[in-house]
């Protein structure tokens, strides 16, 4: 129909390693409108989640490689994508460690398909609101470096500079934490994530890539600054998202 807007399916990561469970809810989520994807191990659910950039993750807390909780904890440091925890597990102390680590719901085996897709309703519900007050464009020095999170696109007094993949989220890990000082560790782990094979001092390589193309003088730096020792933080003073 001309005039109409389609909306884009949310996509949800259902991680289990019981086929059968997977595809109850996978049909259940399919038949409310949702796109899903499978894993049924830990690591698969890590290269899925990179892939396939779901907005939501149905985790089972036993899989046959890593544990639910360590796919929560690596999720956790790339991403706050909403997580639903699946387990047999019913101790208050199992539920709350979840909590603590980074789920935002748990729902415990047997479950009713029914009840989690309404659960995940409400959650991505409340993700959308929260979303909808987060500006994406990270503005910096009066408007001299611009970030676009939705496009992709970084400018500096207006022209379009051309990042790489990797400088670009090494510079947008450092420019959401403003003067937090990241080790080169860090910079790996949380920016780039594991699927990045290189040695950390890789990481000096590509400051200095970013350094000659985002500051006025690479050689005296005001935006990635670095701390001696340790490694690296962001300067820019913001003016406020917008």
């Amino acid at each position: 129909m001309e005039g109409m807007i389609i909306n884009q399916a949310p996509k949800i990561l259902v991680v289990e390693d019981e086929v059968k469970i997977v595809e109850v809810v996978k049909s259940y989520l399919e038949n409310s409108g949702y796109t899903v994807c499978t894993a049924y191990s830990g690591r698969e659910a890590l290269d899925k989640f990179a892939a396939e950039d779901p907005a939501l993750v149905v985790l089972d807390l036993m899989l046959p490689d890593l544990t639910g909780e360590e796919v929560c904890q690596a999720l956790r440091q790339r991403s706050r994508v909403p997580i639903i925890m699946l387990t047999a597990k019913v101790e208050e102390e199992d539920i709350l460690r979840g909590l603590k680590i980074g789920a935002d719901d748990y729902v415990t085996k047997p479950f009713s398909p029914r009840q989690l897709v309404a659960r995940i309703q409400a959650i991505l519900r409340r993700a959308e609101d929260r979303t909808a007050l987060l500006a994406s464009l990270l503005s910096f020095n009066g408007g001299e470096l611009t970030i676009d999170t939705m496009t992709y696109e970084v400018k500096r007094d207006g022209q379009l500079v051309n990042l790489t993949p990797n400088e670009y989220k090494l510079l947008v890990t450092l420019a959401k934490h403003p003067n937090k000082t990241f080790t080169r560790e860090e910079l790996i782990e949380i920016g780039l994530g594991e699927e990045f094979s290189g040695y950390d001092r890789t990481i000096d390589s590509h400051i200095k890539n970013i350094r000659h193309k985002i500051e006025p003088n690479p050689k005296n730096p005001k935006y990635i600054l670095t701390v001696y020792g340790i490694g690296y933080r962001f300067g820019g003073e913001k003016r406020g998202d917008q």
